[in-house]
C-alpha cells in the first residue's frame, strides 16, 4: 500500500517540474519583450550560457547576457517573439529540452524579417528553481521579405490592488541615441543625394563648426530649434555681431505693417540653420512646422542650409519619421509651446527633403549625442 503512494509522489514531481520548466522559458520571452535584460539573465545559472550563432553571439555568465542583451535590443525598432512548447526530457536534477520559436524584427539600421527558430535548452534544478544552463538558439527558416506593418502607440490596462491602470507602450525608443552603424548608413545616404555631411561627436563640436561655415558678415536666419537652443547655436550667432542676424532683427519690426519684409528675410537669407524632425537612414530629411516660416529658406530660398541633428533622429524610413514626427516630437513641442505662446503646436506644413539639387548648398552636422525633440 506504502508502494502504491509513492508512485504518484514521484509522478506529481515530474508534473511540477515540467510546469516549472514551461513557466521558465515564458519568462524568457517576457523578459526579453519587456527588454529587461537584468531578469533575462537572472533565469541562466551563474555561468550559464546563451549561444547565438546565426547572430553572431556567445554570451556565458549573467553580466555577459545582460550587457549582450542590451547591446541587441539598442538596435531593435520592433521585436516580437512567439514561444511554442517543445520537448522536455527530465534527469533527476538536470532537464534538456527544445522550444519552438516564431519571430518578427525591425532593427533601426533597417534589416528586417520573419524567422522560425530552436531554442536548445539545458535546465538545471537550483534552490531558487529550475534555470537555464544553457541555451542554444538555432535558425531553421528566415524570411527577410520588408514587414508591411508597424509598432503603433499603444496602451495596457493591468489590474493592480489599488484598480486598474493604463500604461503607454512608446512605438520605439525616439529618446536613444541610433547605433554607429544606422549614423554611417544615413551619412552615406545624404552624401548620395548631393548633401555635405560631417558626424560630429557632440553639439560642442557642431557649434565650434558652424563658425567654420558661415562667413563672417553674412545674413543668416536661425530657425526655432531646441537644438539649436540647447546646443548655444542660436545665442552664439544672434548675439555674436559676426553675422547680420535676421532673427533678432524681425523680433524687432511690427508685425502687421512690416508683414512682407518679414517673409522676404526669413525666406531668402544667405544662410539658414536649424534642425529637423527626423533622417531618414535612406536618406531623407523630415521637417515639420506650425507656421511654416522655416519651410521656404529650408527648400531652396537661402543661398545656404545647415541642419544640425541629433543621433535620436536617425530612423529607418520615411513611415518610421512620421512616426517619431507624430508620437514623439509633436507633444513634446506642443508642451513648450503652450508655456511660450498659451497654445500647443501642430504640424500643419510638413517639408521632405529627399536630394540637394545644388551640391554644397545643404549640410548635415550629424551627432553622436541625442540633442533636441
Amino acid at each position: 500500500m506504502t508502494g502504491r503512494q509513492e508512485e504518484p509522489k514521484s509522478d506529481f514531481q515530474a508534473i511540477a517540474d515540467r510546469v516549472e520548466i514551461e513557466a521558465l522559458r515564458g519568462e524568457f520571452t517576457d523578459a526579453a519583450m519587456m527588454r529587461d535584460r537584468t531578469r533575462l539573465a537572472s533565469l541562466f545559472t551563474p555561468d550559464g550560457a546563451l549561444r547565438m550563432p546565426n547572430i553572431p553571439a556567445e554570451l556565458v555568465g549573467r553580466e555577459e547576457i545582460r550587457a549582450g542583451g542590451e547591446r541587441l535590443q539598442a538596435q531593435w525598432d520592433v521585436f516580437v517573439q512567439t514561444t511554442h512548447s517543445g520537448t522536455i526530457q527530465l534527469d533527476g536534477d538536470t532537464a534538456t529540452g527544445r522550444a519552438y520559436i516564431q519571430e518578427l524584427a525591425r532593427t533601426l539600421d533597417g534589416r528586417q524579417g520573419l524567422n522560425y527558430a530552436i531554442y536548445h535548452d539545458r535546465c538545471q534544478r537550483t534552490p531558487n528553481g529550475w534555470r537555464f544552463t544553457e541555451r542554444v538558439y538555432e535558425v531553421r527558416y528566415l524570411d527577410t521579405t520588408p514587414l508591411a506593418g508597424s509598432a503603433p502607440e499603444a496602451t495596457v490596462t493591468a489590474s493592480s490592488p489599488g484598480g486598474t491602470m493604463t500604461t503607454p507602450i512608446p512605438a520605439t525608443m525616439f529618446a536613444d541615441p541610433a547605433p554607429a552603424q544606422l549614423l554611417e548608413r544615413a551619412a552615406t545616404a545624404l552624401t548620395a543625394h548631393g548633401f555635405t555631411v560631417e558626424i560630429l561627436d557632440d553639439a560642442a563640436a557642431a557649434r565650434a563648426r558652424i563658425e567654420d561655415l558661415i562667413p563672417e558678415g553674412a545674413s543668416v536666419f536661425t530657425a526655432a530649434s531646441e537644438t539649436l537652443r540647447l546646443s548655444g547655436i542660436d545665442e552664439a550667432i544672434n548675439t555674436s555681431g559676426r553675422y547680420q542676424a535676421v532673427k533678432p532683427h524681425v523680433l524687432a519690426m511690427d508685425r502687421v505693417t512690416g508683414a512682407d519684409d518679414i517673409r522676404r528675410l526669413l525666406a531668402s537669407p544667405d544662410v539658414v540653420v536649424g534642425s529637423v524632425a527626423a533622417l531618414t537612414a535612406t536618406g531623407s530629411l523630415v521637417v515639420a512646422s506650425a507656421s511654416g516660416s522655416q519651410l521656404p529658406a529650408y527648400a531652396g530660398g537661402a543661398a545656404r542650409a545647415i541642419w544640425i541633428v541629433g543621433a535620436q533622429k536617425v530612423v529607418p524610413d520615411l513611415d518610421t519619421a512620421l512616426r517619431r514626427l507624430e508620437d514623439h516630437a509633436l507633444p513634446l513641442e506642443s508642451a513648450r509651446a503652450q508655456v511660450a505662446y498659451g497654445q500647443p503646436s501642430a504640424i500643419n506644413r510638413l517639408l521632405v527633403l529627399n536630394a540637394e539639387p545644388h551640391p554644397g548648398r545643404g549640410t548635415v552636422l550629424l551627432l553622436r549625442e541625442a540633442i533636441g525633440f
